[in-house]
């Protein structure tokens, strides 16, 4: 009797110092009309507890409606609203975050996270937390330009490269892409996408660009506007290598640098040389070789010629000398 209640001490005392696992998720979510929407809800795993049930109702009226049921035999969406448009998460152990799409404006209420688990005693313990979603119908942003490649806004010709437009707010989200005419005039449109591409760049593409957003709700929205710079690939072009500049014809490609090594490459219409470091010269190592080389070549030849002086004398060593007859 006396170890049983010490066993139930134990436990107590278990729970009371490490706890339950707790619930964590915020008290609002707003998501954009149309757009898609993640509702946050994770716990820390304890040790000994395992989770067997997962479940997200919505509050429908005065009582809440079951819309996901996750247990040991698999996930079920129990509205067919839902059905195609939600999802929770499951590759992370801890994050049961609900995430629904193509958001209505009748989709605002109260969720609810709700988790089971089994004790390390095989009881049960069930915590739950509220968030309450709200939609709006949001005005499209500002658009930002960005390059898909990673070039950057100047290039060669005959490069193939994109520039993206992108804005958030309530989809759908339609993009115009304009060009700026040199002599005043109104600019052209020149493309109806959020991707601009140009495959290949050539000189006569270079020019000042910028977009257009039009979302679902508000005004539209234009971007600043870009310099986007094509260069002719037949002429030379700069580049900087520390405090000098090297032009390289067309025939030629700038220097490759590896940084582990420190080692320089140059490829040459003409010729093909290796260089180390900032200076050409041959590397340490073949210097070292060809040091070692005539050392063993001057070695060789004053021994051959001591050996001769001493055979001429008639004076000759226990040790047998180069070309000596016996």
């Amino acid at each position: 009797m006396g170890l049983l209640l010490g066993l139930l001490f134990l436990n107590h005392l278990m729970v009371v110092t490490y706890g339950h696992p707790k619930l964590e998720a915020p008290e609002s979510v707003t998501g954009p009309w149309k757009g898609d929407v993640n509702i946050p809800c994770t716990y820390g795993p304890l040790q000994g507890y395992t989770q067997i049930m997962v479940k997200w109702l919505v509050q429908r009226g005065s009582h809440s409606v079951t819309i996901f049921l996750r247990d040991y035999s698999g996930d079920y969406i129990q509205q067919a609203k839902y059905r195609g448009r939600l999802h929770v998460n499951h590759e992370v152990l801890g994050d049961v975050s609900l995430q629904l799409k193509t958001l209505e404006m009748d989709d605002r209420s109260h969720y609810t996270c709700e988790v089971t688990w089994q004790t390390p005693d095989g009881n049960q313990v069930v915590r739950d937390e509220i968030i309450d979603l709200r939609v709006q119908k949001l005005s499209v942003s500002k658009p930002t330009v960005t390059t898909g490649s990673g070039y950057g806004f100047t290039v060669l010709h005959g490069m193939r490269i994109s520039l993206q437009c992108q804005a958030q707010g309530s989809p759908p989200i339609s993009y115009v892409w304009y060009k700026e005419q040199t002599n005043n005039s109104e600019p052209i449109k020149v493309a109806a996408l959020s991707t601009l591409l140009f495959k290949p760049a050539v000189v006569a593409d270079s020019g000042s660009y910028f977009c257009v957003a039009k979302g679902r709700v508000g005004s539209a929205q234009r971007s600043d506007i870009l310099k986007f710079v094509v260069k002719d690939s037949s002429k030379p072009y700069k580049t900087k290598t520390g405090t000098s500049t090297i032009i390289y014809p067309p025939s030629e490609s700038a220097p490759t640098v590896n940084s582990s090594w420190g080692w320089t490459t140059e490829v040459n219409h003409y010729l093909a040389d290796t260089s180390a470091g900032p200076e050409k010269g041959l590397p340490m190592f073949a210097i070292i070789c060809i040091i070692f080389l005539c050392c063993i070549v001057v070695f060789t030849i004053a021994y051959i010629m001591f050996c001769q002086k001493m055979s001429q004398q008639g004076n000759y060593s226990d040790e047998p000398c180069l070309d000596q007859e016996y």
